[in-house]
């Protein structure tokens, strides 16, 4: 069994193969930048945990509780909930690099073995694949795709992705220094013309905040320029209370990231020998705060699926990707009813977004399917 990537997706598909006595090989390039977004951890997250038997080691350390969400959106007002009201309780504010080494050493502590190298080809053989790491070949009988978004592996095999819009956030670390240092333990998010900004405390004293919108929109407001990003970010109101910024032009000294966050799906999700997990199945609009459940839910579902096809189970591999695509259909509706609470401003990013529940959001140039 090789899993491609070793993030949430691909280290919880791990542990819950490993849990089932299956050979497990990691490929994971081992690269890692100082720092990640996509911090936010829903209580959702918990029982996947606790069924892989790492809840405690994966959330203990310098991670805070996280203790309800506040927006503003579809009207100036501030609202909020409150963890108190979810049965499952507060979420978390992760350190997100911490978390997912421990998710991963978790994985190899369980028996996986790591090879540090990108997947360079895939062949399929007979009952087997043919996989490259460099100079290294593995043969495995199932290759599980754990790459994120790009989907590079299941793109390989002959899966497609598609891509519904071109949504990227423009996201920085605020120093301890820049923010106050009593920041609430809750998340916040306020619409604004160009898309939403959103901003939540990290361990340490410092904070997350990222600008949403789209690749086009990004390029036309010059938002990737940190002086025009900051300049924004002292012009909302929420945020601005939030992080008791000075109205100054001069950002403090911080490293503006520009990540994907495209909604995109792969089709299919998984085939005969392989499957796809976490973003390389279904990737979501942070909006929707699922990112690291749905790794953690797809990971363990994709391998019980895995272990039920090896042992003779009728087309489990099938089911699961049946599974994926009526995950992202929902979530594709549920999107749809959120972006249409916001009705204030009739620009791209609003405009874009105001579809029947169902349909196809109207795309920016430059849509692809991979």
């Amino acid at each position: 069994m090789l899993i491609a990537g070793g993030g949430p997706a691909g280290a919880s598909a791990a542990l819950a193969l490993r849990r089932q006595g299956a050979t497990v090989v990691v490929a994971d390039p081992g690269r890692r930048q100082e720092w990640k977004p996509g911090e936010s951890l829903s209580a959702q997250a918990g029982p996947l945990l606790d069924g892989l038997g790492v809840l405690d080691r994966v959330t203990s350390g310098p991670h805070t509780r996280c203790s309800g969400n506040d927006s503003a959106w579809g009207e100036s007002l501030l609202t909020g909930t409150h963890a108190l009201l979810d049965p499952l309780g507060p979420g978390w504010h992760l350190d997100r690099l911490r978390f997912d080494r421990a998710l991963l050493q978790a994985a190899r502590d369980a028996g996986a073995r790591q090879r540090h190298g990108q997947v360079r080809s895939v062949e399929r053989l007979t009952g087997h694949w043919r996989i490259t790491l460099g100079e290294e070949t593995i043969l495995a009988r199932y290759v599980i795709d754990a790459t994120g978004a790009s989907a590079s592996v299941a793109r390989r095999i002959g899966a497609q992705v598609r891509r519904d819009d071109r949504l990227v956030a423009l996201a920085a670390r605020l120093p301890s220094g820049a923010v106050h240092r009593d920041l609430p333990r809750t998340s916040l998010v306020e619409s604004v013309p160009f898309g939403w900004w959103y901003t939540a405390p990290l361990p340490g004293g410092t904070a997350l905040v990222m600008a949403m919108t789209d690749a086009d929109v990004a390029a036309r407001h010059a938002l990737h320029r940190p002086e025009v990003w900051w300049r924004e970010l002292t012009a909302t109101t929420h945020v601005r209370a939030r992080l008791r910024l000075r109205g100054t032009s001069t950002p403090p000294p911080v490293e503006l990231r520009i990540v994907r966050a495209s909604t995109s799906s792969a089709c299919p999700a998984a085939g005969s020998g392989w499957a796809t997990v976490g973003d390389a199945a279904t990737a979501s609009d942070p909006i929707a705060a699922r990112g690291i459940t749905t790794a953690l839910a797809t990971g363990i579902s994709a391998a019980d699926a895995v272990r039920a096809d090896a042992d003779g189970v009728d087309r489990p591999l099938l089911r699961y990707a049946e599974q994926v695509e009526a995950v992202h259909t929902e979530y594709l509706l549920a999107r749809t009813v959120c972006y249409g609470i916001e009705r204030r401003w009739d620009t791209p990013f609003w405009t874009r977004r105001r579809v029947e529940p169902g349909a196809r959001p109207r795309l920016p140039a430059g849509h692809r399917t991979e």
